[in-house]
């Protein structure tokens, strides 16, 4: 079965296969860099939204203190 037909049978189903191959693997990497990214986002906003209800409540304004710095 050495004919150039199953030659080009090979080469047309290696290519066919390593482009859903190389497809599946990139959405996957995508997917993964995509959530990585959304978790950073909601760990910042957290952050963002600690510091500035610690700035609205600064401790001058707790303790009453008349002359706030």
């Amino acid at each position: 079965m050495k004919s150039p037909r199953w030659g080009y049978v090979r080469i047309i189903s290696g290519t066919i296969f390593g482009g859903i191959l190389g497809f599946y693997l990139m959405h996957r990497a995508e997917l993964q860099y995509k959530e990585m990214w959304n978790e950073r986002l909601k760990k910042y906003e957290e952050e963002l939204k600690m510091n500035q209800s610690m700035e609205t409540h600064t401790p001058t304004e707790l303790s009453g203190d008349p002359l706030a710095r």
